[in-house]
């Protein structure tokens, strides 16, 4: 039987892509803490585990009459953003895939009535969301395939995703990594102003509102109340989380949703980016598995 054995919100933010100099100038002197938790997350924790798969949910990829997850047997070449070509290009990625499990996820689609679709072409592009975090995160042999945010989805669909590919996994016999590519609340500074809110300080955050509706989940995810989460979704939305938290309501509904108690621990600080909410929050496997049900449920 297959298993996640990790999972994490983990942000991507093209500041992380950027040299060092430029990251120190645009911090008032100092790195953003998301980049050394990128190297901690490796050395600390993934390092030392063993897992055949990695899925990343990826919140830049955008389709839109259905869920896609890749099912080439690798992804390789070079990226440049067409969003930010001076911060990201030319960044060289190889990623190996395993077309068998992206067409189980994809098996598991209607059953859980949703759509998805496995994707081998090699001329399909790949967003940064999977190549930053790529870059900072990936080993040796292990298959990496990503997963689309549907535009079209709402709350529902995101959950409805998470368990078929949860599903998938058991059925699978992988041991998987799920990684959550994505922000928090995404509301951007208008351009005239944003070049006065590039340092990572919580100020810089939007509005005051956003950074409270954040650090509050934040809390509620360290204490493993995913529940709580899920339930202020609609709460949540009035504050454009990216993807519309796609990538991390597809990650809970995986690993059981509204059962799923797993707490997290930061590998970053809250930090801004140009108003956006950004953090990387890991969390590992209980040893009693990821769900811990009530007496009634059993």
């Amino acid at each position: 039987m297959g298993e996640v054995v990790g999972c994490g919100l983990i942000a991507h933010v093209p500041t992380i892509m950027l040299p060092e100099k430029i990251r120190h100038e645009l911090n008032e002197g100092k790195d953003f803490s998301l980049v050394e938790g990128l190297h901690r997350l490796k050395r600390e924790v993934l390092e030392k585990l063993d897992y055949d798969v990695v899925v990343v949910l990826d919140s830049h990829w955008f389709t839109t009459v259905e869920f896609v997850i890749t099912s080439a047997e690798r992804r390789s070449g070079k990226y440049t953003s067409d969003e930010l070509p001076r911060g990201m290009s030319q960044v060289p990625y190889d990623l190996p895939g395993d077309p068998d499990f992206a067409e189980l996820v994809a098996s598991k689609a209607a059953k859980n009535g949703t759509w998805i679709t496995p994707i081998a072409d090699p001329c399909l592009p790949i967003q940064y969301a999977t190549v930053n975090v790529a870059h900072y995160l990936q080993k040796s042999k292990e298959a990496w395939l990503s997963m689309s945010c549907a535009q079209t989805g709402e709350t529902e669909d995101f959950l409805r995703v998470g368990r078929a590919l949860g599903e998938a996994i058991a059925d699978s016999g992988k041991k998987v990594l799920l990684l959550a590519s994505g922000a928090m609340s995404h509301k951007f500074w208008p351009l005239q102003k944003l070049r006065a809110h590039e340092a990572a300080g919580v100020q810089h955050i939007f509005s005051s509102e956003h950074a409270a509706a954040d650090l509050e989940r934040i809390d509620w995810l360290k204490a493993g109340d995913h529940a709580r989460v899920l339930n202020a979704m609609p709460e949540f939305l009035k504050f454009k989380p990216e993807a519309n938290f796609g990538h991390y309501v597809m990650m809970a509904a995986a690993l059981g949703e509204r059962d799923f108690t797993a707490a997290g621990r930061l590998f970053s600080d809250y930090e801004n980016s140009i108003g956006t909410g950004q953090v990387h929050i890991w969390f590992d496997r209980p040893a009693g598995g990821w769900t811990k049900r009530n007496k009634a449920a059993e």
